[in-house]
């Protein structure tokens, strides 16, 4: 080997070095650098940011709920956990102040070991309903593995809650690690995904799906799932979760 091929291997390695550095000394100045945004690709197919992961700006509690139950922590929003609060005024669902009738949304969730939450849509907010899973679908997000009771295939990660399992094969990551769910709701066609994979697809207001709401849960909630349009809703089902890179492109 040469001296200046020895020379241009170690000016590789210094930049590299160098790089490497900054990038870190970047991380370390904003903990949140590189979460909460959209490349330039994502903003040229007309994708925008829900969640800036400081802030619960642009989000409220359904109904008006105070939102004592929510923070911001590690760059995403937290739901703190309030079991033991179950029905009290401390436990409420995050909604977005915007209401969405087709689009496509991500987002990246963790749980805790035996967490349960939900990720709802076409959400109706109105004092004559108190909760909002009585009118909006559910993305169910929860611990498939730690859940101190046994779960039906209907109500594990990523099924249509109450109504169509996901995928045997899905690919559920352990708890502690970060998940990325994608919804898809177009007319009546709705998609669920799940780190990559498609793991539910079904049409909505079809005679299928109205035999399977009048058969389960819904049979209380005659208004669940019949608003085309409506909030996006994260729930707060007493367990402790973080959201973060909350991004929604809305579709024709």
């Amino acid at each position: 080997m040469n001296a200046r091929t020895v020379w241009w291997l170690l000016s590789g390695m210094l930049v590299a070095t160098l790089a490497c550095a900054s990038d870190e000394a970047d991380q370390a100045a904003d903990p949140c650098a590189g979460v909460n945004v959209l490349s330039d690709a994502e903003r040229a197919e007309g994708w925008t940011l829900l969640s800036d992961g400081k802030s619960l700006s642009g989000w409220h509690g359904y109904n008006g709920g105070a939102l004592e139950s929510w923070t911001i922590e590690d760059c995403a929003m937290k739901s703190v956990g309030t079991e033991a609060n179950y029905g009290s005024d401390m436990r409420v669902d995050l909604v977005t102040d915007g209401e969405y009738t087709n689009f496509e949304l991500s987002l990246d969730w963790k749980a805790t070991e035996g967490g349960n939450s939900g990720l709802m849509y076409g959400v109706v907010e109105d004092a004559q309903y108190d909760a909002a899973w009585k009118t909006g679908p559910e993305y169910q997000l929860v611990d498939d593995v730690g859940f101190p009771e046994g779960l039906e295939e209907w109500q594990k990660a990523a099924a249509n809650y109450a109504m169509h399992p996901a995928a045997a094969d899905k690919p559920l990551k352990p708890v502690g690690e970060w998940n990325t769910s994608r919804l898809v709701v177009h007319g009546n066609h709705v998609e669920h995904w799940l780190n990559g994979a498609k793991v539910v697809e079904f049409e909505r207001w079809t005679d299928a799906w109205e035999t399977l709401k009048n058969l389960g849960k819904w049979q209380d909630a005659p208004d669940y799932g019949s608003a085309a349009t409506g909030h996006i809703v994260i729930q707060d089902h007493g367990s402790v979760f973080w959201f973060r890179n909350v991004k929604i492109r809305e579709r024709r």
